[in-house]
């Protein structure tokens, strides 16, 4: 009895050992004010909305932008890269081949994708462009692929509620666009 005992006791302390505080340290930030000692910690950013409907539709704007924005960040990218190749074509005929291959090019790759975008994802898409690249979809189009193509498109768009000559306002009207696109640049959304 005495030795089934000490063995059982042996073997509780060897398993609670295991599950003891260990030596894993929290290392927090402090400061002493009037003899109390308080911690200091960073805390995440907690969005607080006034009203329900409110919370709902800035949800929802939320979720398009993460859907659009790296489309937007990539029309900047490839547009500076297209930007560097025309600027070493040496003739007009080259730089009407150069943007029809990229056109075709990008059409291949990201058709599918974009075509399954919403309305108000596209007139997002559209904004952020044109946060992105500094100059407004139209503008785009017109130096890329000429004022007739500029003016077919936006008549096209205007059949379905966009408007490629919409500029990016982000002190005014675009401002919640832009408060959201700075917290998904610094990793926050």
């Amino acid at each position: 009895m005495k030795r089934s005992l000490f063995f059982l006791s042996m073997a509780m302390i060897i398993v609670t050992t295991g599950y003891g505080q260990g030596t894993k340290q929290l290392i927090a930030r402090a400061t002493v004010e009037n003899g109390d000692t308080i911690i200091v910690m960073n805390l995440p950013t907690v969005f607080i909305y006034a009203d329900y409907a409110w919370g709902r539709k800035h949800q929802k704007l939320i979720r398009n932008i993460r859907k659009v924005y790296p489309y937007a960040h990539l029309a900047g990218q490839k547009l500076n890269e297209y930007s560097v190749i025309l600027a070493a074509a040496t003739d007009e005929k080259q730089v009407k081949e150069i943007t029809q291959q990229a056109e075709e090019d990008l059409k291949k790759q990201y058709k599918q994708e974009l075509e399954k975008l919403t309305i108000s994802q596209g007139k997002i898409l559209i904004k952020l462009v044109d946060r992105e690249t500094g100059h407004c979809t139209y503008e785009l189009v017109q130096e890329l692929r000429g004022e007739f193509r500029a003016f077919f498109w936006q008549s096209f768009a205007r059949i379905f509620g966009y408007n490629l000559k919409t500029d990016y306002d982000p002190l005014g009207e675009d401002r919640d666009i832009e408060e959201i696109v700075c917290l998904i640049e610094k990793g926050l959304l």
